[in-house]
C-alpha cells in the first residue's frame, strides 16, 4: 500500500515529508517523491527505489516551501520507474493518490481526446488531468476537485495542492484511509498514523465520500455535494512502533485482519457489474484459451498450497485438467509441456527463484505462462506472457496470510475465466458465482470474530509437540497450509493430511497427547469428515472442529469447534484459512516465538 504524507504551515515542508514518508517505509514501495510549492510555482522530484535515492536527488537543492505533499509508491498501473513516480501534474495541479481507478482506460482515452498529454502508465494522473480539466472549464479550486472526483470509479486517497492557491491544501477520500491533524498554525495529512505521530496525537479520519480543505487556521471538511460535515477528533495513543503496525502487536496480526480489504481490492475492476461477468485483461490468444486443455500450475510454500486449490477450481468450473507441481522439481523431472500447455507460475514476490526457474523452462518449450504474483514489476511478471496481480499490498510477516486469500481469490476469477471462454460456464451460473465472490470480504470480516475462539485454544494447546490438520476433497490444501502455519512460527511439528488417508498411517500417531484439526464445511463431504472426528475421539485424540455454524450440532457433545461463516464450496477455502492463521498465531504468541520473523525462515527465497 502506498503512503502519502502533506503538510502546510509556517515551517520547511520538506523534512516534514520526508520525515513522514520515512515512518511509511514498513509499508514496502517502488518509488518515492514530493511536491513543493516554492516561489508560486509546483516543484516535484521523484526517484525509483528507496527514499535515499530521493534524498540523494534533494541533497544539492534547497527549499523553503511551506505547502507540499510526498509520496511512496506500490506499484499497481505501471512498472516502477521514475515516469510512474508519484506526485503527478497537470497544468498548475499536483497530486498524489493511494487506491486503484477503475475507469481510468476510458477516461485516459477521453482526456486524450481532449489533448492532454500523458507522462506515465499510471491510474493516478487521470485524475491531475481532470482536475485540470475542470480548472479551465472556471472552476475553482475545491469545486474542481469535487467534479474531478464525480467522474471516478474505484478507490482513492488524494492529496492535492494547486499552484495558484498557495494558501490552502485539499485532501479526499473513498476506499483508501486518510488522516488529517491540526496544529499550532499549521496542519497534516496521511494515509497511516506513524507518519504524523511525532507531531500530534490529535487526529480525525476522512470518511468515504469526503471532501478537505487544509489552512494553517483550521481543517473544512464537505461531502462530494459539497455539505459541510464534521469528523471527531481521536486521540491516539500509540508509540510510534504500535503505530507501524495499526495498533496490533504484531505485523501477522495486521495482515490477517487487512484481508477483506484486501480481497476487494484484488477484485476491484475485475467484474463487469452491469453484465455479470469477470472482466480479467489478459493478453492472451482467445483461440488459445477456447481450445485450453492443459493448465500447470507450479509454486513453493503457501502459494503451492493455493495452486493445489486453483486445481479444484480450475477443473471443476472450466472443466480442463490441471497438473500442480512445486516448483523445486518441476525443473528437475523433464515436465512435459509445450505449445499447448498453459503454465500459471504463483508467487507473492515475484523473485521466488525455483519458481523463476519452472517458468523459464515451461517457456524454452514452447508453453504460453500466467504469473499470479503480488510485486508490480518483479522478475516473474516481465518474463511471463501475461501476468494477474492480487493486490494484497506489502506482506512484511514471513508467513503469509493475505498473500494466500488473494491468491485463491485470483484462481478463482482465472477459473470463471477460462470456464466463460471454454463455454462450459453458462452466464447465469457465472453470475451467481461471482455475487458469492463480491461479497467473500464481507464474509471474510465476519470470519474475523472467532479471534476469541482461537486465542482460547492457543491457551489449552500451546505446549503440545505435535499436531495434525485434516481435510478432504478443495479443502485437504487448506489442512496443509494450516499446518504450515503453525510449524513456521510456532515451532511445533505439524502436519497436514487427507482425511481419507488417516487409516494409512497417521492414525499410529493419535492419543491424548495429539490436537487433530478437522476441516468440516457443509458440503458433500460433510459426513466423512464427521466420521473421522468419531475416529480421533475413539482414540483419545482430540478433535478440533473447524465448521460453520449449521453444522455444531452434529458434532460429538463436548466437542470443540470454531464456526465460521460459509461460501459456495469454492470460497470457503478462503474463509476457513482465517481460523487457522489464527490458531497459529495465538500459539507463537503463547510460546514467545518472534512471529513475523521465526527463525531460519526468510519472505522471499530468492536463492535455489
Amino acid at each position: 500500500m502506498c503512503g502519502i504524507v502533506g503538510y502546510i504551515g509556517s515551517r520547511p515542508a520538506l523534512p516534514i515529508l520526508i520525515d513522514g514518508l520515512t515512518r511509511l517505509e514498513y509499508r514496502g514501495y517502488d518509488s518515492a517523491g514530493v511536491a513543493l510549492l516554492e516561489g508560486g510555482r509546483i516543484e516535484i522530484r521523484r526517484a525509483e527505489g528507496k527514499l535515499a535515492a530521493l534524498a540523494e536527488r534533494l541533497r544539492q537543492e534547497r527549499f523553503t516551501a511551506t505547502l507540499g505533499i510526498g509520496h511512496t509508491r506500490w506499484a499497481t498501473h505501471g512498472r516502477p520507474s521514475e515516469e510512474n513516480a508519484h506526485p503527478h501534474s497537470s497544468h498548475g495541479v499536483a497530486l498524489v493518490h493511494n487506491g486503484i481507478i477503475e475507469n481510468f482506460v476510458e477516461l485516459r482515452e477521453r482526456l486524450e481526446g481532449e489533448g492532454f498529454r500523458f507522462a506515465s502508465e499510471t491510474d493516478t494522473e487521470v485524475i491531475a488531468h481532470l482536475i485540470a480539466h475542470h480548472r479551465r472549464a472556471g472552476r475553482p479550486p475545491l469545486e474542481a476537485l469535487r467534479a474531478a472526483l464525480a467522474e471516478v470509479r474505484g478507490a482513492y486517497a488524494v492529496a492535492v495542492l494547486f499552484e495558484d492557491d498557495p494558501a490552502t491544501l485539499y485532501a479526499a477520500r473513498h476506499g483508501s484511509p486518510l488522516v488529517l491533524a491540526q496544529g499550532q498554525g499549521e496542519a497534516f495529512l496521511a494515509s497511516d498514523i506513524p507518519a504524523i505521530l511525532a507531531h500530534t496525537r490529535e487526529m480525525l479520519f476522512l470518511e468515504d465520500g469526503d471532501v478537505a480543505a487544509l489552512t494553517p487556521e483550521g481543517i473544512a471538511i464537505t461531502d462530494l455535494a459539497g455539505h459541510p460535515v464534521e469528523r471527531p477528533v481521536t486521540h491516539i495513543d500509540w508509540n510510534p512502533v504500535m503505530a507501524e503496525k495499526g495498533g496490533f502487536k504484531h505485523f501477522m496480526l495486521k495482515e490477517i485482519h487487512e484481508q477483506p480489504r484486501a480481497i476487494n481490492d484484488t477484485l476491484a475492476g475485475r467484474i463487469d457489474q452491469g453484465r455479470q461477468r469477470v472482466a480479467l485483461d489478459l493478453p492472451l490468444d482467445p483461440d488459445f484459451l477456447r481450445g485450453l486443455r492443459r493448465v500447470v500450475m507450479v509454486a513453493c510454500g503457501t502459494s503451492w498450497h493455493a495452486a493445489l486449490v486453483g486445481k479444484y477450481m480450475v477443473e471443476q468450473l472450466a472443466g480442463i485438467g490441471v497438473e500442480v507441481d512445486i516448483a523445486s522439481e518441476f525443473r528437475y523431472r523433464h515436465p512435459i509441456v509445450g505449445p499447448r500447455t498453459l503454465l500459471v507460475a504463483i508467487s507473492q514476490s515475484g523473485e521466488t527463484a525455483d519458481t523463476l526457474a519452472a517458468l523459464r523452462q515451461a517457456k524454452a518449450q514452447g508453453a504460453t505462462t500466467l504469473a499470479i504474483c503480488n510485486v508490480v514489476g518483479s522478475t516473474m511478471t516481465r518474463e511471463a506472457d501475461a501476468t494477474l496481480y492480487t493486490h494484497a499490498g506489502p506482506e512484511i510477516g514471513v508467513a503469509s496470510t493475505k498473500a494466500f486469500t488473494t491468491q485463491l481469490t485470483v484462481l478463482y476469477l482465472l477459473a470463471l475465466h477460462l470456464g466463460r471462454a471454454n463455454g462450459r460456464l453458462g452466464a447465469e451460473e457465472e453470475a451467481r458465482l461471482l455475487h458469492d465472490l463480491v461479497a467473500l470480504p464481507g464474509v471474510v470480516e465476519e470470519a474475523l470474530a472467532c479471534a476469541p475462539e482461537c486465542e482460547a485454544l492457543a491457551k489449552r494447546f500451546a505446549e503440545r509437540r505435535d499436531f495434525l490438520y485434516l481435510g478432504r476433497g478443495i479443502h485437504y490444501p487448506l489442512a496443509l497450509e494450516g499446518a504450515l502455519k503453525l510449524k513456521e512460527i510456532s515451532y511445533i511439528h505439524a502436519e497436514g493430511y487427507p482425511a481419507g488417508e488417516m487409516k494409512h498411517g497417521p492414525i499410529a500417531l493419535i492419543d491424548e497427547e495429539m490436537p487433530v484439526v478437522c476441516l468440516i464445511p457443509d458440503d458433500e463431504l460433510r459426513e466423512k469428515m464427521l466420521s473421522n472426528v468419531e475416529e480421533v475421539r475413539a482414540r483419545d485424540g482430540q478433535p478440533i472442529a473447524v465448521t460453520q455454524p449449521q453444522l455444531l450440532d452434529s458434532l460429538p457433545e463436548g466437542s470443540l469447534a470454531v464456526a465460521v461463516p460459509g461460501s459456495n464450496r469454492f470460497l470457503t477455502p478462503v474463509v476457513m484459512a482465517v481460523p487457522l492463521q489464527l490458531l497459529a498465531y495465538y500459539t507463537a504468541v503463547r510460546r514467545g516465538t518472534d512471529v513475523d520473523q521465526p527463525r531460519n525462515l526468510a519472505k522471499s527465497v530468492t536463492v535455489e
